[in-house]
C-alpha cells in the first residue's frame, strides 16, 4: 500500500484519509445524530486536526500536545469532570432507597467479565483492565482508569468505545430488558415516596461517601471526592457561585479540552489496527453483561421484596446517567402508560456513577 497518495502532499498517507473520513464521520453523527455531541464533536475535531499533515499541533509544545500532558497523562481532565458531574447530581433517590446501590454494584460485575475474557484473548492484564472499564459505561472513570494503565496508543479507542456505547444505550439495552423480564414483572407500579430527604442527610451523605470509599479503594479517591464534592458545593446552599460554576463553565470548558485532548491520541498509526476492533468487541461484550447483571440482580430483589420491586430498575445500575433511568422509564410506560420508574431508576443510577469509581479505584489498587 503507498505511503504517499499525492506527490504534491508527501505527508498525505492513506491512514490519515481514513482517519479524517473517520473525524468527519464523528462529527456526523455528533450533529445530525446527537450521539454524545458534548464530547463526541470535540473528539471528532481532535482527531481531524491530528491527522492533518505537517501541523506539528500534537507534538508536545504544540498545543493539543499540552492539552494531552495536561489534561490527560495528569488525569486532571477526568477529576474536572467529574467535579461537575456531582454537582448535577441528584443522590436524593439513593439516599431516600439506599437498597438500589446493591444493583448499581450488581452492574460492575461487566468490568470483571470483560477483564477476564480480555485476558483470555491475549491482552496483558494492564491493558485488560483499561479495556474492560468500558463496561461502567462512565466516560470519566474510563479515560481516568486508561491513561494509567493502557498503552497510550490505546486512549482514544477506548474512550470512543465507551462514549459510543453511552450513546447507544437507548438501542442496547430494551432488548436485553425485555427478554429477561417478564410482562408481569415490567408491569410493576412503585409508589413515589411521600417522605423528602432532609437537608442534614443530603450534606452528610457526600462527606460519609468520601470517607468511606477513601477506606475500601484508597485509588477511588480522587474520582469520589470530586464527584463528592462537588455534589456538596450543589447541597450546602451557601455557595451558589461556585456550584454554578462547576454545572456550566468548569464541566464546558473542560468537556471541550478533553475530548480534543482525547481525539488528539487517534492517530492512524494508532487507532488502525485489529486491537481497535478488538477494544469495541469487548467493551460491548462488557456494556451488555453489566446491563444483564443488573437486571438479574433486580429480579432477585424483585422475588425477595414479594414482586415490589419492579427488576427494569436494575438496568439503570449502568453509571450512563441520566440516560438508563430514562430508558427504564420508557420501557416501563410501554407495558403501562401509568407507571412512572424515573425517579426509582435514578437511584441505582447514581449508585452505579459510585460504583464505577470504587470499582475503577479497586483496579488501579490491585495493577499500580
Amino acid at each position: 500500500m503507498p505511503n504517499e497518495l499525492f506527490g504534491a502532499f508527501p505527508d498525505v498517507t492513506l491512514g490519515a484519509v481514513l482517519m479524517i473520513a473517520i473525524a468527519l464521520g464523528m462529527v456526523y453523527l455528533s450533529v445530525s445524530k446527537k450521539y454524545e455531541p458534548l464530547l463526541l464533536l470535540p473528539i471528532g475535531i481532535g482527531v481531524l486536526l491530528a491527522n492533518l499533515p505537517s501541523t506539528g499541533i500534537t507534538e508536545d509544545d504544540g498545543f493539543l500536545g499540552v492539552l494531552r500532558r495536561i489534561g490527560l497523562e495528569n488525569e486532571v481532565f477526568p477529576l474536572l469532570m467529574f467535579l461537575g458531574v456531582g454537582a448535577l447530581t441528584d443522590f436524593t433517590p439513593l439516599i431516600r432507597h439506599p437498597v438500589t446501590v446493591l444493583l448499581g454494584g450488581a452492574a460492575q460485575l461487566g468490568i470483571f467479565a470483560a477483564l477476564i475474557a480480555a485476558i483470555l484473548l491475549g491482552w496483558d492484564i494492564n491493558n485488560a483492565a483499561a479495556i474492560a472499564i468500558i463496561g461502567s459505561a462512565d466516560g470519566p472513570t474510563t479515560i481516568f482508569v486508561s491513561t494509567q494503565l493502557a498503552d497510550v496508543d490505546l486512549w482514544g479507542p477506548i474512550a470512543v468505545a465507551s462514549y459510543s456505547y453511552m450513546a447507544m444505550v437507548p438501542l442496547i439495552q430494551p432488548p436485553l430488558m425485555r427478554l429477561l423480564t417478564t410482562r408481569k414483572e415490567r408491569l410493576v407500579k412503585m409508589p413515589y415516596p411521600s417522605q423528602g430527604v432532609s437537608y442534614r442527610a443530603r450534606v452528610l451523605f457526600p462527606i460519609i461517601v468520601i470517607i468511606l470509599a477513601s477506606l475500601i479503594a484508597p485509588k477511588s479517591a480522587p474520582l469520589v471526592g470530586m464527584l463528592m464534592f462537588g455534589n456538596l458545593l450543589k447541597e450546602v446552599g451557601v455557595v451558589d457561585r461556585l456550584a454554578t460554576s462547576a454545572q456550566n463553565e468548569l464541566i464546558n470548558i473542560t468537556t471541550i479540552f478533553l475530548g480534543l485532548a482525547v481525539g488528539s491520541t487517534m492517530t492512524a498509526e494508532r487507532f488502525l489496527d485489529e486491537r481497535t476492533l478488538s477494544i469495541f468487541t469487548i467493551g460491548l461484550f462488557a456494556f451488555g453483561f453489566a446491563t444483564v447483571s443488573g437486571i438479574m440482580f433486580g429480579k432477585i430483589m424483585y422475588y425477595a421484596s414479594g414482586g415490589k420491586i419492579n427488576p427494569l430498575i436494575g438496568a439503570a445500575g449502568v453509571s450512563a446517567i441520566p440516560m438508563a433511568a430514562r430508558v427504564v422509564h420508557n420501557v416501563g410506560r410501554e407495558e403501562d402508560p401509568d407507571t412512572w420508574l424515573m425517579m426509582h431508576a435514578m437511584g441505582p443510577n447514581v449508585a452505579g456513577v459510585l460504583g464505577s469509581a470504587i470499582a475503577g479505584g479497586v483496579i488501579l489498587g490491585i495493577l499500580t
